[in-house]
């Protein structure tokens, strides 16, 4: 059985984020109906083209029914009611105006259909001005913070880059609304909630940023204009070698004892201290090593040199291209990508051990199940029935849940016990904690995460932990103790959900593979976030999150057009892990609720930031082309690019037609008629870019982004690090808001991409103490008495 399988969504997207959300579902096994206008969704005219059909609607669109619906005939509005009075969740990413005009407004299908989940994806999300909705993925980019700093290191004279492909942040915004989708899907199966849910792509691309914006956010680390300030520092860059790129991030002196080794103890490395990484980290330093490594590493081959430098434990990848990925024996083991009508898709991040993804059907021909509404119209809440399918075997039942404090949200009564370390198992357990769940993060003084050592004057207050672990409690579990492993069994034996990030090998030490953890409790949940996932040739492999952006392909995609390729920010990259392997962890939990089945959920990191270039990688198989660095350009767009502004700023400007060029035209003196058609600028885009930013180089970017929308042209000022904690619209819509600091204040936090009504959970706690609930979690959920709690911490078995 699928992990969706009864659900119906019915989408009407017109836009990739709606459609990558729905796909999501359509291939855990939900009926997904595609209500398309009658000329067909606009992604359907997206190039390239194979056989006559779009390659991006292809990839997005696996296992989907297609109607035609025509919105101004009430003959098929009427086919439209039904449909969704038979459906679970009604998607779309329009903006608001759209909703009103059509009766698809929150109020409206609310009153309508109280069990009804409907989702709508928006640039700036609902509220917001309707000029800002016109967004397209280049100015969400630069409205998040992103493209201003991408890439790392970046030149001041040069422009921000867009990033990977074309969609990053179409996915992005997509796998938030999923996540949000399944979360109420859950609730509504259990309790008959419907909700309203509203995501921002823009808020969902910033909300990937925590542990580092969020330093800034709180006066842990200072904002700014500069582009760097998202920079990691040290001699982490790009290098060509013989045949291609490599990656390489270097941060300790064990990686620096690796990179002697691996270059054969060169006499120049010994004017090098060997904490140098750590504390001695100069500019002279860094450029005097790249130079050296850049000459050496050009005669090698980048497989077999990383090959050598992952034995000697140093963080040296190759940058992968589509053509890799498709020959990488970890990708083929893991099938992610599938045949399916002679193409190969990529698939997903996740191995799911009962309801595993599949692919059944090519993209709908428009209107193929124009029959369908026939069918339809069930008003019973399709969810609601599970004793049609039957429930396998009775589930243990939860411990109470918590009296420490009720939270509310759709995932409220969900127990999650997390062995996660620095950021994307982190992030995972914040989401979900977000979103309702009890999150209990097991610690232990003899094992610390990695992020209550980076700054802060203790433990306690480290900047980097503070920023990614609200509404998250602390547990102390010894590990390396006997008698701690037994305690942290019985947890187990409480929770419904196990989420780990840890090392290949960790987890099967400390006897909690999930053959043993079902022992324990026969339903339950694992999920494992790995570089290459669990199982394969490659997954004793370790690494860290720009490892996986080169790994995964993404790199390859970003820099200026003919150059060596940059790669994005060297941040990004766990958050969007994270968050994969959260909504695989509801999926499980939707299936489990529905049949009693608990399952194990593999998530690999590398191939989760694949999907974030999914619909690339797909057009290599289906054209033979490989997708290369394009720097701002786009294939049916111009101008399109970053664009200088007076006092170092600069605009992000999208445009996709006549009706827009001459708008633009109009508002910076061009003469318009000098590439009046499409094809002319297309075709001469270097000369149109330079037109563009000689006219908007005298410009204030926020001031030129207003008169631009203004006239319909999508624009938007790109923002550096001291816009985003100093954007109206973010702290009035809630993004950033205030939870407790464990010492009688408030220290202010970065919320999400979705709001949710009604029944969002509260947040309003910030990051715990070490151990802060030892008493809750041993005392009440595990009914220890005082005496043996406090043998326990005696022993160090509680440390």
């Amino acid at each position: 059985m699928s992990a969706f399988a009864g659900i119906r969504i019915v989408e009407l997207a017109h836009r990739v984020a709606g459609e990558y959300a729905s796909k999501l579902f359509a291939d855990l096994g939900a009926e997904v109906i595609k209500a398309e206008p009658p000329g067909g969704s606009q992604t359907r005219a997206l190039s390239p083209f194979v056989s006559g059909t779009s390659v991006p609607f292809l990839y997005l669109n696996t296992n989907k029914k297609s109607v035609a619906i025509d919105l101004d005939n009430s003959a098929d509005r009427s086919v439209l009611a039904s449909l969704i009075a038979g459906a679970d969740v009604v998607l779309h990413d329009h903006d608001e105006a759209w909703e009103q005009r059509h009766g698809l407004d929150p109020e409206t299908l609310a009153a309508r259909h109280p069990a009804l989940i409907h989702c709508a994806v928006m640039p700036f999300g609902r509220g917001a001005p309707a000029n800002l909705q016109q967004a397209r993925p280049l100015n969400v980019m630069h409205a998040s913070g992103w493209g201003y700093h991408t890439p790392s290191e970046a030149d001041p004279v040069r422009p921000p880059l867009k990033g990977a492909g074309r969609f990053l942040t179409d996915y992005e915004a997509g796998l938030e609304a999923a996540l949000a989708i399944a979360a109420a899907l859950i609730a509504r199966e259990r309790r008959g909630e419907g909700r309203t849910i509203s995501v921002s792509d823009v808020e969902a691309l910033i909300s990937r940023s925590d542990c580092v914006l969020g330093r800034m956010l709180a006066s842990e680390q200072e904002p700014g204009p500069e582009r760097t300030r998202f920079d990691m520092g040290g001699p982490g860059a790009v290098f060509a070698s013989a045949d291609g790129h490599v990656f390489l991030l270097m941060t300790t002196g064990q990686h620096w004892s690796g990179m002697r080794k691996l270059m054969g103890e060169p006499a120049w490395a010994d004017a090098f201290p060997s904490d140098w990484l750590e504390f001695q980290c100069t500019r002279e330093r860094v450029e005097t090593f790249r130079q050296h490594f850049r000459a050496w590493v050009s005669t090698r081959a980048k497989a077999e040199v990383s090959e050598q430098a992952q034995r000697l434990k140093v963080p040296l990848v190759p940058v992968n291209s589509a053509p890799d990925l498709h020959a990488d024996p970890q990708y083929a083991f893991r099938r992610y990508f599938r045949e399916l009508e002679g193409l190969l898709y990529p698939t997903v991040a996740y191995r799911m051990s009962a309801t595993p993804a599949c692919l059944t059907a090519p993209a709908p021909k428009l209107g193929a199940d124009q029959a369908l509404p026939a069918t339809a119209g069930n008003t019973v809440p399709r969810g609601l029935a599970p004793n049609a399918i039957g429930v396998a075997q009775p589930r243990p039942e939860s411990a109470p849940v918590s009296q420490l404090r009720q939270r509310g949200g759709p995932l409220a009564g969900v127990r999650v016990l997390a062995l996660t370390k620095v950021w994307a198992g982190p992030y995972a357990g914040k989401l979900l904690a977000l979103l309702g769940a009890e999150v209990i993060k097991v610690e232990s003084l003899a094992n610390l995460d990695e992020m209550r050592a980076y700054g802060g004057e203790s433990i306690d207050s480290a900047p980097y932990f503070l920023s990614i672990n609200q509404e998250v409690l602390s547990v102390r579990v010894n590990t390396k103790s006997k008698e701690g492993l037994r305690q942290l069994r019985r947890m187990v034996a409480q929770s419904d959900i196990v989420l780990d990030n840890l090392r290949p090998g960790a987890m099967e030490r400390a006897g909690l593979t999930y053959d043993l953890l079902r022992k324990i409790r026969p339903d339950i949940i694992q999920v494992s976030i790995k570089m290459y996932g669990s199982e394969g040739p490659l997954a004793h492999q370790t690494g860290y999150a720009p490892s996986f952006a080169a790994l995964g392909g993404l790199t390859s995609l970003v820099g200026y057009e003919g150059e060596t390729p940059t790669g994005m920010n060297i941040r990004y990259g766990d958050s969007t892990v994270g968050a994969t392997a959260a909504f695989a962890a509801l999926a499980a939990l939707r299936h489990r609720d529905r049949t009693g089945e608990g399952q194990f959920v593999d998530v690999s990191a590398v191939e989760a930031i694949s999907t974030m270039a999914g619909d690339s990688l797909f057009a290599h198989c289906a054209t033979g082309i490989t997708p290369k660095c394009d720097g701002n350009a786009h294939p049916e767009m111009a101008p399109h690019g970053c664009y200088p502004c007076a006092n170092g700023e600069w605009i992000s400007i999208a445009v996709a037609d006549d009706v827009e060029w001459r708008a633009l035209c109009l508002v910076l003196g061009i003469d318009a008629d000098l590439y009046a058609a499409a094809g002319q600028r297309l075709a001469q885009r270097v000369p149109v870019d330079r037109a563009v930013a000689e006219r908007t180089r005298t410009h204030d970017a926020a001031d030129l982004a207003t008169a631009l929308r203004t006239v319909g042209v999508p624009a938007f000022r790109s923002q550096s690090s001291l816009d985003l904690i100093g954007d109206g619209r973010l702290w009035s819509s809630e993004f950033f808001r205030f939870v407790d600091d464990r010492h009688g204040g408030q220290r202010p936090v970065m919320g999400t991409g979705w709001r949710m009504t009604p029944g969002e959970a509260a947040v309003e706690r910030g990051a715990p103490a070490l151990g802060e609930h030892d008493a809750y979690i041993y005392r009440e959920l595990l009914g220890m008495s005082a005496k043996e709690y406090d043998r326990l911490v005696a022993e160090q078995a509680i440390y």
